[in-house]
């Protein structure tokens, strides 16, 4: 009996250090995230992410705002943008938002690193998760 308790203890042990590592590098699902990045000039808007709990996101960018779907398999990614509304941005922030759509559509791959997110393509985005 003695013995089982030693393995049982010694497994839930071995679950309580891999269990937050696992869950360290999960794709995160149901969060929100910011770019790594300054606010443009006379704006203090910096883009978001919302990704939903079946990869549905809102995209919030220097200018416009759209939705799309990510699709995750280990460290795969695939982005599709959806319709984007344009609010009356500048020629440069819609070439900024449509440059910024281009490198997210361009992911192939993503990593976790704590609160941060990169999807990785011909450019690496990266994203702070919002913990609040």
């Amino acid at each position: 009996m003695t013995v089982l308790r030693r393995a049982l203890a010694g497994l839930a042990l071995t679950m309580s250090v891999i269990g937050p590592v696992h869950a360290a590098s999960e794709f995160p699902f149901g969060s929100e995230m910011t770019l790594e990045a300054r606010p443009q000039p006379g704006s203090k808007r910096i883009p978001t992410l919302e990704i939903g709990d079946n990869g549905q996101a809102q995209l919030d960018l220097w200018c416009k705002s759209g939705k799309g779907q990510f699709s995750v398999a280990n460290d795969t990614v695939i982005f599709v943008p959806g319709a984007m509304s344009d609010s009356g941005c500048t020629p440069e922030r819609a070439q900024l938002d449509d440059a910024l759509i281009n490198a997210l559509s361009a992911a192939a791959t993503w990593k976790r690193q704590g609160d941060f997110v990169s999807f990785i393509g011909t450019t690496t985005l990266r994203f702070r998760i919002s913990t609040n």
